[in-house]
């Protein structure tokens, strides 16, 4: 049996509200918050077997990118903080 939106909505709302401690007067910005964050899981892309669908990682240049030519990025420096 699988649950419904509101439901799992419902569920999330309230664990939000234990995982604050049992606020009182909090209760439309868990079920608001439970709200987004199911939305955002329906919004995945998901498989047919219900598996979420990882992005592939976008491939980025060191450099940027200027009418075709690559500069290259700034060299990083690592700081060290001395003690006092």
């Amino acid at each position: 049996m699988t649950e419904t939106r509101d439901e799992w909505i419902k569920k999330r709302a309230y664990a939000l509200w234990e995982e604050e401690g049992y606020p009182t007067g909090r209760e439309s910005i868990h079920w608001e918050q439970a709200r987004h964050e199911r939305e955002a899981l329906d919004g995945s892309a998901a498989s047919s077997q219900g598996k979420e669908i990882k992005p592939r990682a976008k491939r980025s240049v060191a450099g940027s990118k200027t009418n075709g030519v690559v500069t290259p990025a700034p060299k990083r420096t690592a700081s060290r903080k001395t003690a006092s």
